[in-house]
Formats: C-alpha cells, structure tokens, sequence
C-alpha cells in the first residue's frame, strides 16, 4: 500500500507542470522623435499609453513580446513603461530589449530613388536611430548573455535569398546589397528561466511587405525574414533551441488575404516543428466580403485605404509544448472594451497558455 502510495505521488511530480501566458502586442507606441515616448509616458496624460497600459493588464501575460517601442540604450522609455503597467497591478521584473535595425544610418540610397539620409535609407525604416523596436517584459529571468541576436546578419548571407534586381542588376546598387542586414527590426533569441525549464523565444517583426515598387523589395525582404527562421531551426545559423521554444513577433504577412508572399508564412505555419495554436477572438467578427481567411483569427485593422482586418501577429510554439489555451484580445464592437482595444492600437494583444513541464 505504502508503495502504491508513493509510486502515485511520484507519477503525479514527473507530470506536474506550470501554465504560462506569452502574448505579443504590436503597440505602435514609437514616436516622431528621441526621447519623446519617455516624455509622453512620463507625463501620464497620454490616452493611448494609458489604454496599451490596461490592455495589458487585462490580459496579464507572464511573457509579453512589444512591438513598436522606440528603444534607447538605458531602456529609461521601456522601463517607465514597465512602470506604468505595474500601476495597473502587473509587475514585470524583467525587461529585455536590443538596438534595432530602425533607423540605424547607412550612408547609401537603399530604396533607389536616387536620395540619401532618408528614414526608407536606414538599415530598417526609421526616422531616428531606436524608432519603432522591439522588447520583452517578463515575470521570469531572462538570461541575456545567452540571447543570441542576429540583427546585424546580411540579407545576401540567407541561403536562397531573394535579393531585388532591375533588368538583371541589383536593386538598388552592389553597394547597398553588400551592406544591406536581413532583419528590418531584428532576430532574437532569448532564453527565459520558468523555474528549472528554459524557453527560448524566437522574436522578430519583419518589414511590411509594400510601399515598394515593381521591383518588389520590401515583399522579398519580408519573405526571407520569415524564412530565415527555418533555416535557423534547421541549424544554419548554429545550434537550434535543444528544447521548448516559441516562435514570437510580428510577421507583417497574413497566410490567406495579404499582399506579398504568402508562402513564407504558410510554410512556417506548415512547420511540424512548430505549432499554430489559432488564436481567435471571442465572439463574432465581421467578415470582409474580399477576404477568404478566417475573420476571427485577424489581429489588426488597417481601415481604408488600407487593406482591412487581417492576421498579421503571431505566437507559434514548439510542437512538442502543450497549448492549454490561446486568444485574440478583439472586444465585441460598440463595448467600451473594443474602444479601449481600438484606442491602444490597431493591432490586437495576442495570448497563448502553454503547459510548461517542470524538471
């Protein structure tokens, strides 16, 4: 009996494990200037701010993955936006960002309209060096000497990459695609500390894949930023994640509806080495007639002229991780919750609980 006993209890120990929620949330908080997200966060009177702020509350991630926040070198922005948040009852005591590819100079005309020091000549779109990047706020540890950045990896370096070209030249000189870094914003991955597990987080937000022309810069570029992390989970890039990891970010690209290459994303939702969870928002959503994706897995909508709702965020963890459950922060339409949603941003707070297995 007493064997019985223990062996019950040491079945229930191997099995136990721990829910965490990751979200990511493109916030579209970054500013016209340095400095300014500070101010405007610091002032306290900024509508916007203060919605992202209870948006994120009310879906109290574990794991939260920012898109759209100017970055600068002592993280004083991303830390008083921590700070916000935490008056609002969710403390994140661990933050994560890096130098983005926005906004970083290069000296060269890299959009090929014959001008130089404009934001489309930067590494990444970007008005000023740090504009438009990416960080992580966290409940666990992040260890950050082992977070690898491939941010400064070169576009013509990616195995099979789609490098633009005119009349069978490069697009838009030699000099330019010898300088020219794959990832719009950056490539990341971060190893978070749940206890004795690590999670790595895959995390990336790629360029629209528009505002081109016939050339089709923007869309190859988009296309390879996806890509890249097949051949990283391939291990071409060094070893990949030996255990659970989640793919995380802002794809700019949606597998039914979107203009660009659509293949990239399917392929990476075709991954068996990945998952899609799905998420979806609770409740109807209103289709579009031109659309032939699912409406209520859309995270973002860009009213006219722009394209409408579509998925465009996305949590995709590691096939082998259980997912317990998983949603897309869209209100039902003329609450104050969908005002507040819409106030935040036109991107959707995304979620996804995962089973994370205790060592």
């Amino acid at each position: 009996m007493i064997a019985a006993f223990a062996a019950f209890w040491l079945a229930q120990a191997a099995t136990a494990a721990d829910t965490i929620r990751i979200a990511t949330f493109n916030t579209e908080l970054d500013r016209d200037g340095p400095g300014l997200l500070l101010r405007d966060i610091l002032r306290g009177e900024d509508a916007q701010i203060e919605a992202v702020t209870q948006v994120i509350a009310r879906n109290a991630p574990d794991i939260l993955v920012l898109q759209r926040v100017d970055y600068d070198l002592e993280l004083r922005a991303l830390t008083a936006l921590r700070d916000a948040i935490a008056t609002r009852g969710l403390d994140f005591p661990h933050l994560f960002a890096l130098r983005p590819n926005t906004g970083m100079p290069t000296g060269l005309d890299m959009d090929g309209n014959g001008r130089v020091a404009e934001p489309r000549d930067a590494q990444g779109y970007g008005e000023f060096a740090g504009q438009s990047g990416m960080a992580i706020l966290s409940r666990f540890p992040l260890e950050a000497q082992r977070a690898k950045d491939f941010s400064a990896f070169l576009w013509r370096d990616l195995p099979g990459a789609l490098l633009p070209e005119v009349d069978g030249a490069p697009f838009p000189s030699p000099e330019a695609q010898a300088i020219q870094r794959l990832s719009t914003v950056g490539h990341w991955v971060v190893p978070v500390l749940v206890g004795d597990t690590t999670l790595d987080l895959l995390v990336f937000h790629a360029s629209p894949p528009v505002f081109d022309g016939p050339e089709d810069q923007n869309g190859r570029r988009n296309h390879d930023e996806l890509i890249f992390w097949r051949h990283y989970l391939d291990g071409s890039f060094g070893p990949p994640p030996a255990g659970a990891f989640a793919l995380v970010g802002g794809a700019n690209l949606d597998p039914a509806d979107s203009d660009g290459r659509r293949e990239a994303i399917a392929a990476l939702l075709a991954d068996d080495r990945l998952q899609d969870p799905r998420p979806m928002r609770r409740g109807a959503a209103e289709t579009d007639p031109h659309h032939t994706g699912d409406a209520r897995l859309d995270t973002v909508h860009w009213p006219a002229p722009g394209p409408g709702a579509l998925r465009v965020d996305y949590i995709l963890p590691s096939a082998g991780l259980t997912v317990a459950a998983s949603s897309v922060y869209w209100p039902e339409a003329g609450t104050a919750d969908a005002a507040l949603a819409a106030t935040a941003s036109r991107h959707r707070l995304v979620w996804v609980d995962l089973l994370l297995e205790r060592e």
